[in-house]
């Protein structure tokens, strides 16, 4: 099998795959593989080089990222089971698209939860939000579903997640959603005293 690199049509140019996603197409038809002349540093991103020295397909070409976005929330044991307390987690890149304009929305997401007997793995709840990046949802209904996911994979005691998305319209939104399972209350505050 030859490689696209060597691959040339009757203009003598390279022939890229049109299985290829555009992103890398683009990519090689702009920068195309080669040295620079002032540098003298091999100018293409190293993605593109693995490419071009075979023709994969597209399930070859998943292979080569390292991460995908996905849906699947894993979970652990809790290590402290018969303590209440609280773990909190900040996301500020969390995205997803305007179902009405099909725009980019940006938000922070803020969850805390007190865990029962499963925490949230922190790789995949990563993956897990970076899965919203391409769909369309209200700020509303994506706080919700984020909620409703998280309680259905660890069964935490007590669960809130804020949303606070960034400005749209020139109004900003933050969405507060909270879940407790029945039966469960916060322990007491604890008030210190103040320091010397």
């Amino acid at each position: 099998m030859s490689s696209p690199a060597a691959d040339s049509g009757a203009s003598g140019r390279r022939q890229i795959p049109a299985a290829w996603p555009v992103k890398w197409r683009q990519s090689v038809i702009r920068k195309g593989p080669g040295v620079d002349s002032e540098s003298g540093r091999n100018n293409t991103p190293y993605f593109i080089i693995r490419l071009l020295q075979r023709n994969p397909t597209l399930e070859e070409t998943a292979e080569l990222m390292p991460t995908q976005p996905s849906q699947e929330l894993e979970t652990f044991p809790n290590p402290n089971p018969e303590r209440d307390y609280t773990i909190r987690m900040r996301v500020p890149e969390f995205t997803c698209l305007c179902p009405r304009t099909g725009q980019p929305d940006f938000a922070t997401i803020h969850i805390e939860y007190v865990p029962d007997a499963r925490c949230v793995e922190l790789k995949a709840l990563k993956l897990y939000l970076w899965s919203y990046r391409n769909q369309g949802a209200f700020h509303e209904a994506v706080t919700n579903r984020i909620l409703d996911d998280l309680t259905a994979a660890c069964q935490p005691r007590f669960i809130r997640i804020t949303a606070e998305f960034y400005v749209r319209g020139g109004i900003y939104t933050t969405v507060l959603v909270e879940h407790r399972q029945p039966g469960w209350a916060p322990p007491p505050p604890v008030t210190l005293p103040a320091g010397i």
